[in-house]
This record gives structure tokens, sequence and C-alpha cells, in this order.
């Protein structure tokens, strides 16, 4: 009988399997799926990701589908309706930071032309391709995620340290950190477009 290799953190848990088998590590350009990871690695910071996973279907729908122009007008009516939902982290910063990360993400998609083409520009516009053999070799930090963390700070955004970083980077395929003992190691390097 043949069994998958997986990256050893998707478990056995389904929800984290589909993630890992269909999402984790796939290079993203699509503007509202980048607004989307990256308004749930902010709100994943503290938390464990399946917690953040468990929760996503309930994100898009109370943050109107991760509508960047919808949640950069949110108001204190929303916001405390938010707060008050238990089907999100209700933690008042971060849902202010999803609020200013959604005006700063208009404001640069508009400044560089769209916001993919600004973040592409920190791993040179192409996915970085990694052969990592153990998960205990795999960073929590890079210098690309430091330069990252450093620039969108500087451009106003909330809840965007460079372990958060880097974890969005392996999220939208800006890395491929399957381990290559992986089946989708090799998947996702043969058809990384860029």
């Amino acid at each position: 009988m043949h069994t998958t290799t997986r990256c050893p953190w998707a478990g056995d848990n389904p929800l984290y399997i589909a993630y890992h088998d269909h999402e984790w590590g796939v290079p993203v350009y699509d503007e509202r799926r980048l607004f989307e990871m990256l308004l749930l690695e902010g709100a994943q910071a503290g938390l464990s990701w399946i917690t953040i996973l468990r929760k996503r279907e309930h994100y898009r729908a109370v943050f109107d589908q991760f509508n960047p122009q919808t949640i950069a007008g949110y108001g204190p009516r929303k916001i405390e309706a938010l707060l008050k939902d238990p089907g999100i982290v209700r933690n008042r910063l971060k849902i202010a930071a999803a609020i200013t990360n959604a005006q700063c993400f208009l404001e640069i998609a508009a400044r560089h032309g769209g916001f993919s083409d600004y973040l592409w520009q920190f791993v040179d516009r192409r996915p970085v391709k990694n052969r990592w053999p153990t998960m205990t070799q795999v960073p929590a930090v890079t210098a690309a995620s430091d330069a990252m963390s450093k620039q969108l700070k500087k451009d106003g955004f909330k809840f965007i340290g460079s372990t958060i970083c880097y974890a969005y980077m392996q999220a939208v395929g800006m890395v491929n950190d399957h381990l290559v003992g992986c089946f989708r190691h090799a998947a996702i390097h043969r058809t990384s477009r860029r």
C-alpha cells in the first residue's frame, strides 16, 4: 500500500492536509488572495495556524470576502461587531491592524501598479526554491523576510514582523519550504512560473 509523504507539520488533520496539499507553497500573484493571506497571518500572530484555518470561512464572511476597499472603510460600529464575533480572533489590535493594512495595501497597489509586483520584489520576482531535508533546517526568518518586514512597517503595515513575513512568504509560495521528501516539493518546483 502506497502512502503519501508530506511535511510533518500537516499531521493528520484533514483541514491541515488540504491546506498543505493544495495551497501552502503555491506561488500566488492574485491581489485579493495576497491580501487574504496577509490579513490571516496577522490574525495568527501568537496562535496556531490550525486555529486560523478553522476560522477562515467565517473570516471570509465577516471581512467581506477579504475585499480591501471595503475593509479599509470599516468604522467603529463594524469594529464593535467584530469584537463580539466568536468566529474570529477577537483582538482589538488585530482588527485595527486589518483595517490599517487594507488601507496600506490599497496605497501600495496604487503607487506600484499592484501589490503583487511590490511584494514579489523581495525575492527578485521568482520563488525561492529551497531543498530542506528536515523541519529543523527550515528557518523562521531570512534576510528577505527581514527586508520585507522593515519595508512593510515603513509603509504603515501592522502585525508584520519578520517571523510573520516569513510565514506569509511560505504560504503564498514566495519560498518553497516543502521538505525534499514531501510529494509537493517537486510539483511546486516544476510549476513555479517565474
